[in-house]
């Protein structure tokens, strides 16, 4: 059976629309289990009933045409359940309901389970024999077996639609409320324009050249065409970003030349490829080793190889491209949106972005912040298919996207818009201004980067320094370890930048689920392996030529902090400050002027909750990664969308957790920060300020408003706030509580605008 039911898989998977997916469930179901019908009900969510969408041994002409409301007949009767219904004698239950159209009065036996995905009823699946029996175990298990493993698959096809349904992918989208992830805070009312790929590199084949000359000749025409078109968009962007931002463009130019994905592309046309397949084996190589990393930031820089990569193919393969016709407040949407397509749009047209794929660490996100361009990612259920030239709403707040919605709704989004405008008028006003308390109280606020483009946010928005550099992105763009020199180049830029305000580097954090395409690591389970520190400290080399080259950037600034990701004992702690000494010492003997910097460490596994003050002994300051300590403490990965609503950095849990951390540093000569989501949200800017943490590190585009919330408040009405919400027993209340309290300060108007995800005329699909 195991075989039989991957078979299945494999086939729906290959489907292309909708019906064909139901022809290969009803067709293949019925054979596997030599029943005489295999049926499927789907529930239309608009009319609340469910169509018989197919069906192999009813009669034909019923497919389609027969519906039955939810709650009536066998099929509502399970439906209603929400578990499998197994009958011997199906015409003699209360629940039957006779359909002359189906011919199905003489099928006694009838097995219905129901198809559910996250929670809710897709429709039921149905199986019937003449003869008079119960279905056995085995048969049952098999059914909801194929159900559950089918749902995910068939959820995907229903949103994706297609024009054989007569209407009813249609109206199953029409009002609908799609759920991504937020991107650029913000709000968009506009038309969509779906933009499709301009080449597949998952369907080029490996091919032997007939003559590699030829073949190496019209790849470097490709990317020498590819170089004029990503010039041609830089110069778009131009007037709208500056040159820090810009700076993408350049190191995709960078990554077309010769010396890097170019020069391995010809590599392997000598090895014995042609040009198209050796493409896409190189990009997919680079591609796999970024999506592999669990840095959502990292995780991205993929997204940028592969839209390379298709732009090349595209002319190796003379894709020849429709011209667009963009609407005044155009809404782009895409599979993977990506900056060069952003380029291409006139800057007075494009509204928003919608992407399938993606999240708010992806470069077009990065470039939507900076351009003020409302965004959402990561929208998985988008029924691209229908919606060009449609009417959206997208909510860069909540991360959801309305299809088509009502007039009220319409209105109420228009309204927060209009807040939104004259609120950032006043924010606007706050970057020279302190980040410091009606009563006094200092609360600087600093920002995380990792890219040259990430500096002039930072620095316009007021950042009091830099709480996280991630330094892993030169060690991901190379083919090789980076050199010492190359390393203090990029450092350099950075400190150089905030001076003389501090800037934490962290040290390299690699490991098996974040391999580098010259050091891969592969593990059985990554996130709990090899990796951060325990990587970097078994290979001193490594550790070594990096924590030289941020001491020589720092010479003449002596801004530099340093940070140790991911530790788990004080072992490791003593290990590395004594490889930094080292280092130190070496580079002062070599004639350097240098400050020994500060050094500390990531709070981040929930081990080291409870080793806070013997730490504190060891190091200058402590840095809580909120992010990826509410992730372990929850077991919950919040970019997984069949778990990602149980993850909340205001569960009750956290929040103590947090404040612990707080209580036990207290006393110590140790700093302590936190640099993650959680600060960036005024909310939980007020509760950390009561906890007592000295800094908080944020996406600098989140650091007007936490300013301007601490400046409307006394540091006595965070601590009265704090006490409230640790008393509280669920996310819901904590969240509600904060509301209320925010809101007699007067600070609602911080807070993220929002509407009720199934507000009027809207529906969640």
């Amino acid at each position: 059976m195991l075989k039989t039911l991957q078979r299945i898989v494999q086939e729906v998977n290959s489907a292309r629309t909708l019906d064909e997916t139901l022809s290969i469930i009803v067709r293949r179901v019925r054979r596997a289990m030599k029943t005489d019908v295999c049926s499927v009900y789907l529930l239309d969510q608009d009319q609340q009933r469910y169509v018989l969408m197919d069906s192999m041994g009813l009669k034909k002409e019923s497919i389609k045409q027969v519906s039955l409301s939810a709650g009536q007949g066998l099929v509502g009767y399970v439906g209603e359940r929400e578990e499998p219904v197994n009958l011997d004698g199906a015409t003699q239950h209360p629940s039957y309901v006779y359909l002359a159209e189906t011919g199905e009065e003489k099928f006694h036996s009838f097995l219905g389970v129901p198809i559910i995905h996250r929670r809710r009823i897709l429709g039921v699946i149905v199986v019937q024999q003449q003869e008079k029996r119960r279905f056995d175990e085995g048969e049952e298990a098999f059914l909801v077996t194929v159900s559950a493993q089918l749902a995910g698959l068939l959820a995907h096809s229903l949103a994706t639609g297609s024009s054989s349904l007569s209407g009813l992918a249609q109206n199953n989208i029409h009002g609908s409320c799609f759920k991504g992830v937020a991107g650029t805070s913000g709000i968009a009312i506009g038309s969509a324009v779906v933009i499709l790929p301009v080449a597949n590199l998952d369907t080029v084949p490996d091919r032997v050249p007939e003559d590699p000359a030829f073949e190496i000749e019209q790849f470097r025409s490709a990317l020498s065409a590819v170089r004029n078109d990503i010039h041609e968009v830089n110069r778009r962007l131009a007037q709208r970003l500056s040159e820090e931002e810009r700076a993408l463009f350049e190191a995709y130019q960078r990554m077309l030349d010769d010396s890097a994905l170019g020069q391995e592309v010809i590599n392997k046309i000598g090895e014995g490829n042609w040009a198209q397949g050796a493409l896409c084996q190189v990009v997919t190589r680079h591609a796999r080793f970024f999506e592999l990393s669990q840095d959502d930031y990292l995780k991205e820089r993929a997204t940028d190889i592969r839209d390379l990569g298709r732009r090349v193919l595209a002319y190796l393969q003379k894709v020849d491209q429709d011209e667009v016709e963009y609407p005044q407040k155009a809404v782009l949407v895409s599979e993977e949106v990506t900056p060069a397509m952003l380029g291409e749009i006139p800057k007075e047209k494009l509204a928003g972005l919608v992407s399938v794929q993606g999240s708010s660490n992806s470069h077009v996100a990065i470039l939507a912040r900076a351009m003020g361009i409302p965004a959402v990612m990561g929208t998985v259920d988008l029924p691209l298919g229908l919606l060009n030239g449609q009417l959206l709403i997208v909510d860069g707040y909540q991360g959801v996207v309305f299809n088509n919605p009502s007039d009220e709704l319409q209105i109420q989004y228009g309204n927060l818009m209009r807040a939104e405008q004259k609120l950032q008028k006043g924010l606007e006003d706050l970057a020279g201004l302190p980040s410091e308390t009606l009563d006094g109280f200092k609360m600087p606020l600093m920002v995380n980067t990792g890219l040259a483009q990430d500096i002039t946010h930072s620095l316009n928005h007021g950042a009091e320094g830099v709480g996280l550099f991630r330094t892993e992105v030169p060690f991901m763009v190379s083919e090789r370890f980076p050199s010492e020199s190359e390393q203090q180049a990029v450092y350099r830029e950075q400190l150089e930048a905030f001076y003389p305000q501090p800037v934490t580097m962290r040290t390299l954090d690699i490991g098996g689920d974040k391999a580098l395409p010259y050091f891969p690591i592969n593990e059985a389970n990554p996130f709990l392996g090899w990796r951060g520190i325990r990587v970097t400290l078994d290979h001193p080399e490594v550790f070594l030529v990096q924590v030289r080259a941020m001491l020589r950037a720092s010479e003449g600034l002596n801004n530099l902090n340093i940070m140790l990701p991911m530790i788990s004992n004080l072992r490791e702690v003593a290990e590395s400050i004594t490889l930094i000494e080292r280092a130190y010492k070496e580079l002062c003997s070599e004639g350097l002027q240098l400050e020994r910097p500060n050094i500390g460490v990531m709070i981040e596994v929930p081990g080291t909750i409870y080793q806070v003050p013997q730490i504190a002994r060891l190091v200058d300051f402590l840095s809580v990664g909120s992010n990826d300590l509410t992730q372990y403490l929850l077991a919950v990965d919040r970019n997984n969308p069949r778990v990602a609503d149980l993850y909340s950095s205001f569960h009750p849990a956290v929040l103590n957790a947090l404040n612990t951390i707080a209580r036990a540093c207290h006393g110590s000569r140790c700093s302590l920060s936190l640099c993650g989501e959680l600060a960036g949200d005024p909310r939980g800017a007020v509760l950390l300020m009561a906890m007592g943490y000295d800094t908080l590190s944020m996406n600098a585009v989140n650091l007007p408003r936490v300013k301007s919330a601490i400046r409307k408040l006394r540091k006595t009405d965070a601590e009265n706030l704090l006490n409230q919400v640790l008393l509280l027993n669920t996310s819901e209340e904590v969240v509600a509580s904060m509301a209320e309290t925010m809101s007699n300060l007067g600070l609602s108007a911080l807070l993220q605008p929002t509407l009720a995800l199934s507000g009027p005329g809207s529906k969640t699909a």
